[in-house]
């Protein structure tokens, strides 16, 4: 199976941290409004997830979302969730840490893309 989303180890273990201060955590792949484009931490249930999100995966045991129309522009990438230092979104979890969430992406293989489209991301969970 070819995850849509991936999380770098130093990822991992900011979720894992943040797991252990919060409890269980989601994503919402931002769109760019008030914290630009970037992968946005909460606790579980916090953020509101509805028809018109879809779940790419899951990282660090933390669903992760994304607009459905946002999806139609990404739908050829993987993301990779990566951290580096620095202020990230006053909305996520992490901003107290110093550190801040940031997507990386690549494109989709041919190969890869044909078993994707094979079916689309799951709606909300």
């Amino acid at each position: 199976m070819i995850d849509r989303v991936l999380a770098t180890p130093a990822a991992e273990a900011l979720i894992a941290t943040l797991r252990a201060a919060h409890g269980p955590l989601m994503f919402h792949q931002s769109g760019g409004c008030c914290d630009g484009s970037a992968p946005m931490c909460f606790a579980l249930g916090e953020f509101l997830i509805g028809d018109a999100d879809v779940q790419l995966g899951v990282i660090g045991d933390s669903p992760f979302y994304m607009s459905r129309a946002q999806f139609e522009y990404w739908q050829h990438t993987q993301l990779i969730i990566d951290v580096v230092p620095g202020r990230g979104g006053m909305f996520s979890l992490e901003g107290s840490e110093g550190v801040r969430f940031l997507t990386r992406s690549r494109l989709f293989t041919d190969e890869e893309w044909a078993e994707l489209s094979a079916g689309p991301p799951a709606g909300p969970a």
